[in-house]
This record gives C-alpha cells, sequence and structure tokens, in this order.
C-alpha cells in the first residue's frame, strides 16, 4: 500500500551538494507513486543554512516534520544530519496543511486548520501526524485535545521540535521549506492503513511506591499535592535542592495516572514559579495521580529494546516506523548520546525501514478502539508508529 524511501545528508555548508546527495538516494528508491509526502527531521543548521528550503523547493511533494538534536536511519545516526522519510502510495492519499501562528488562540487555530484539511477529503482520515514547536507559553496537552475533539478521536502522532541550544530558541517545525517557531504543521493520511503505536516511559520497578492525589492545578502549573503545597511534596522527599534549579529533575518523572483505565503518561517538572509551584512540560490534571520514577541510562535502553522488539513482533504488513524519543532520555545516557539510536538500529537491523528523531514533547495515543483514540502528549516518552 505504501512504499517508503529513506535519504540523507551531513552536508549542511554545500546546500547545491546536499540536494543531489538526498534526491540521488530517493532516486535510487525508484519511481514516485501518484501520492507522495515526505517527513523530515534535521538540526537547525540545516535549516539556517538554505538547505531545507532549497532542497524542498527542488521536490516534487509536499514536506513536513521539524527540527531534532538528534536522529537516525538504518544507515547511520548522528547529530548534524538531516533525513527524509518519503512515503508513496497509489491507494492512500497525503493532506498536508500548517496552522497560522500559535500565538493567542492556539486551540481554535488548530481546530480550524484541521477541518480545512479534512473537509477536502471524502474519507475520514486512518491516521493524523502533528509536528508543533516548543512554545512555554502552550500546551502541547492542549494541542493534543483539540485535535482529538476536532477529528472526533482519530488517532495522532508526532513531536514538538527540539535543538541543541540553551533556550530551545532555534526549535522550529518544517512546512514546504520554510520553518516557523510558532505554527503547526500536520499530515492527514487516508486511506487503508492500520498504525500501531508503541509507548516505553519507565520499568515499573523505577516508580517510588508512594503516590500523591493532583488536589490544585492551572494547566501545566501544580500547586498542590494531597491538599498541601507542592513545595513541601518535595521537601518530604528530601528533593526541595534539586527543584530549585531548572531541569534538574529530568531524571526523576512525574508519572500520572489519570484514573480512567488508560495508563500512566509521563510528565517533566521543569522548574519553581515565584510562588513556589512547580512549573511542567505538560498538564497535571486535579484528580489524577502522581508518582515520582527513577531515570537512568540503563532503563532507558531497556525499556526502549522491549518497545521496538514489541512493535516488530506486531509490524506485519506494515510500510514504515515512525519514532520520536524525548531529549530527557538522550540526556540521561550522557557520553554516549547516541547508544538509544543505534540500539534501534542494532534491532530494527533492514526488518522495516526507519526513522526516528528525538522530542520536545511526544504525541501518542495510549489506547486506540473502533471508537475512538486516547491521544495523549507525553514527555520522558519513547513512542513509535508502524503503519
Amino acid at each position: 500500500m505504501i512504499q517508503t524511501i529513506l535519504s540523507h545528508t551531513a552536508e549542511i555548508d554545500d546546500v547545491e551538494r546536499a540536494v543531489e546527495e538526498v534526491k540521488s538516494e530517493l532516486q535510487s528508491g525508484g519511481p514516485l507513486k501518484k501520492n507522495t509526502v515526505g517527513i523530515i527531521a534535521c538540526h537547525y543548521e540545516f535549516a539556517l543554512s538554505g538547505v531545507v528550503k532549497t532542497l524542498c523547493e527542488s521536490l516534487p511533494f509536499p514536506v513536513l516534520g521539524a527540527i531534532t538534536s538528534a536522529q537516525a536511519i538504518p544507515k547511520t545516526s548522528d547529530t548534524l544530519f538531516l533525513t527524509l522519510m518519503v512515503l508513496t502510495s497509489d491507494e492512500v492519499s497525503f493532506t498536508v496543511a500548517r496552522t497560522e501562528s500559535l500565538h493567542g488562540e492556539p486551540g481554535k487555530i488548530i481546530a480550524q486548520t484541521y477541518a480545512e484539511a479534512a473537509a477536502a477529503k471524502a474519507e475520514k482520515p486512518a491516521l493524523i501526524l502533528a509536528y508543533a514547536p516548543f512554545m512555554p507559553e502552550n500546551s502541547g496537552d492542549e494541542y493534543v485535545n483539540v485535535l482529538t475533539e476536532a477529528s472526533g478521536g482519530i488517532p495522532c502522532f508526532g513531536t514538538l521540535a527540539v535543538d541543541d541550544t540553551a533556550d530551545f530558541s532555534n526549535s522550529f517545525i518544517i512546512h514546504n521549506g520554510e520553518h516557523f517557531n510558532d505554527r503547526m504543521s500536520m499530515l492527514l493520511i487516508c486511506g487503508d492503513i492500520k498504525p500501531k503505536f508503541f509507548i516505553a516511559t519507565i520499568s515499573q520497578d523505577k516508580i517510588l511506591g508512594k503516590s500523591a492525589l493532583i488536589t490544585k492545578s492551572a494547566g501545566h502549573i501544580l500547586m498542590e499535592v494531597n491538599d498541601r503545597p507542592v513545595a513541601e511534596y518535595f521537601e518530604d522527599l528530601g528533593l526541595t535542592k534539586a527543584s530549585e534549579t531548572s531541569y534538574a529533575m529530568t531524571s526523576l518523572p512525574f508519572m500520572l495516572d489519570y484514573g480512567d483505565g488508560t495508563p500512566q503518561v509521563s510528565k517533566v517538572f521543569i522548574g519553581l514559579t515565584p510562588e513556589r509551584y512547580a512549573i511542567c512540560a505538560g498538564a497535571m490534571p486535579e484528580g489524577s495521580t502522581l508518582y515520582i520514577g527513577v531515570f537512568d541510562k540503563a532503563d532507558v535502553l531497556l525499556t526502549t529494546g522491549e518497545a521496538v522488539e514489541k512493535a516488530l513482533a506486531e509490524a506485519d504488513g506494515a510500510s514504515a516506523f515512525l519514532i520520536y524519543s524525548c531529549i530527557s532520555r538522550s540526556i540521561s545516557l550522557g557520553m554516549e548520546q547516541l547508544s538509544e539510536l543505534d540500539l534501534i538500529r542494532e534491532k530494527v537491523a533492514g526488518r522495516l525501514p526507519f526513522m526516528m528523531a528525538y522530542s520536545g514533547g511526544e504525541i501518542c495515543p495510549t489506547r486506540v478502539s473502533d471508537a475512538k483514540a486516547v491521544n495523549r502528549f507525553h514527555n520522558n516518552a519513547f513512542v513509535a508508529c508502524v503503519f
């Protein structure tokens, strides 16, 4: 149904050579079919140097994706790198859309963009791929919830862009050669595909037994647990000093149980507000139960390996394997920052075309049924989609 072609380049400065390398690999994959789209991941230098713009302008199909800090395809893994996954099919169709600026009313803008894109197709999409920038004032949970409501529960998968700067200032999305730090790009895939989703966070034995009930919050701001200030909760756990330094607790993910029978979802603690409330990288709904986990290199590789093996075991008939992993997982690997990427290359070993990139926030369903998908926004997670 879908043919997947992978290409890449490490050439940043010589734009013509970079484009030639990518297009040469694409041509070796054979002729394109009636419907084609490209999914891109690259270091931000490729956008700033003009490689992305020139490449996309030279291709006869739309391209969307996001900046990343590191990525892999079967041939190689690297940081200063550009990869392109091309999907081409005679039966499956692809619709690419981009929002206007998400400053102001992101929910309304995303819903309207989706509705206009979906209206162009007679059939309902089987899968939405979504790419958004890292915007501290906006919530990834809102992005996901709006897409779920607007689509009627279609499975949604994707990533928030992330770069390797100190303030993530170059975390752009890419849409047809242009790069933006305030817009979402989305791909609607229509046709007879049956996507499957796989998530890895943290091993159960790495989750501390003591739980807490979220009793007061406002979006991604956690104010009280167990009817006490969250700062006192950190004090009870001996985490007061760590909580006072931004991003110092990325190795201690919050695991949220929504109490609705769906799997726990991981969220990252970022820092404290002046009022000593906890700023998190995702919504912390009141009534949810919070657990703290302990994140380390060995567990990252263990859980990723298990998820990849499960995905491959259930990938009969699949044509593509798309993967995003939280930047915090890469950070936990220390000096061996490519070891998660290399592990995937070893395990997949030619069995399925894949592309993996690091993420500033992961979008993936935790459950899919005939009725609708339970789409979630994750942190600290490894998410994969086979289709």
